[in-house]
């Protein structure tokens, strides 16, 4: 059902007197999108997942008749937007989504796919995020700021904009690049600013395709697995990467820093297992001062896993304002309701008939996780209705609390299993 999209010719991003960022979407719209694809296929993901909206920021406890309005600030092409007003149309029939974006061309291409889809419950606006607070849009439930906040000149006042118009007891869906991710990308950009500081998109996309295939293999962006193949990337994509004329990258520590300076709470890092540092361990000495860390401090651990695995290209978090952690984040018991993100229970307990293990590949490093025996006989009642309490009537009573956390830990460690909390329970 997918078209093939014909290679938009890239405009000059930088004019006299325009701020270079909004000058680069509005030649450049990021991602890459063509509305005729909508009808195929709904791109979804981190952050902003409605199941994943509710089970990190409101501990599953999510009303979903109640009015629920969302902001999508620097919204892009769409993506976040789409996902949402799309599950909201289904499972929110009060929910509103605002889309807010610097590019009248990125919104141009977001209104398209919203009307390919015959969504009617998206309001759409050009500007700055910075400017919000003066545009009497109200307040909002949840915000999701994707890949945004870093491109900005001073990236802590545009979360204190956002956290000023986020609803008590609401959240953040963010995400912001990780430093050692980004391995290499750094380098060069200061390289291609030194070869073609002036030229124009066309000529700097170029060049800088020609500078990748040219590159020494000692060069750390050729050495770093998950941004090897660039060549391949689309225009949009890869000026983004590489010739943006402003970003920063954070790391667990800064995120944590960030978060709190705009008096919010950070919740959960997704995927939660990324940033265990017993993932990463097998030596049974290290993994228990691992596992005693995590215990005492987990963004501690989160920083250990971080410098451990080394291939964190962006960090996907949420945060809550006006609650702690604990209030914030999902936690299983009797009245909880699994709920299996991509898949089904059934499926995935006859995938696991015959062993107790699950791998994902995450950046060049395989991972795999053992969900404990017994796993097959719980999720083959996981349906996404049934609680916990009737999931262990039917798997059986004998040490189900242990092979749940067994399977709750890996599965929801690769954001596989959320949880969901009736409103009468």
């Amino acid at each position: 059902m997918s078209k093939t999209k014909k290679r938009r010719a890239a405009r000059p991003p930088r004019r006299p007197g325009r701020d270079p960022v909004r000058a680069q979407y509005e030649a450049l719209p990021y991602p890459t999108r063509d509305p005729a694809e909508e009808k195929g296929r709904l791109i979804t993901g981190s952050p902003s997942h409605i199941d994943e909206v509710n089970h990190y920021v409101f501990a599953g406890r999510l009303d979903f008749a109640q009015p629920f309005r969302a902001l999508v600030a620097g919204g892009g092409t769409g993506d976040a937007a789409i996902m949402l007003a799309q599950q909201m149309a289904e499972r929110m029939p009060k929910g509103e989504v605002v889309y807010l974006d610097l590019s009248q061309a990125a919104r141009d291409v977001a209104q398209a796919r919203a009307e390919a889809r015959s969504l009617t419950n998206i309001v759409f606006h050009v500007g700055s995020l910075l400017d919000i607070g003066q545009m009497d849009l109200g307040a909002f439930d949840y915000i999701d700021c994707t890949g945004v906040l870093h491109h900005l000149r001073n990236p802590p006042a545009g979360l204190d904009a956002l956290a000023a118009v986020l609803a008590d007891g609401g959240g953040m869906g963010l995400m912001v690049y990780g430093t050692l991710g980004r391995t290499g990308v750094y380098p060069m950009q200061a390289a291609l600013r030194a070869l073609a500081p002036d030229d124009d998109a066309a000529k700097q996309i170029g060049l800088t395709r020609r500078l990748l295939a040219a590159l020494p293999e000692t060069n750390w962006l050729r050495r770093n697995p998950d941004l090897s193949s660039l060549e391949a990337g689309d225009d949009a994509g890869l000026f983004d990467l590489l010739l943006h004329s402003r970003d920063r990258a954070y790391t667990v520590p800064e995120v944590a820093e960030f978060v709190s300076g705009a008096g919010l709470t950070l919740v959960s890092f997704v995927e939660p297992a990324r940033y265990d540092p017993v993932t990463y361990l097998k030596d049974k000495a290290l993994r228990a001062r691992a596992a005693k860390l995590a215990k005492l401090d987990w963004l501690a651990a989160a920083a250990l896993a971080e410098n451990l695995c080394g291939n964190l290209k962006t960090h996907v978090f949420y945060v809550a304002k006006g609650r702690a952690r604990a209030q914030a984040l999902a936690r299983p018991s009797p009245a909880a309701v699994p709920i299996l993100i991509d898949t089904d229970g059934p499926a995935l307990a006859h995938k696991l008939s015959r062993g107790t293990t699950i791998s994902a590949r995450f950046g060049g490093l395989k991972l795999t996780f053992d969900v404990g025996e017994g796993a097959a006989s719980i999720l083959q009642h996981v349906d996404g209705r049934a609680n916990l309490a009737a999931i262990k009537r039917g798997a059986g009573n004998k040490n189900f609390d242990k092979r749940f956390d067994a399977v709750y830990r890996a599965l929801n460690g690769l954001n596989f299993m959320l949880l969901r909390v009736p409103e009468d329970a």
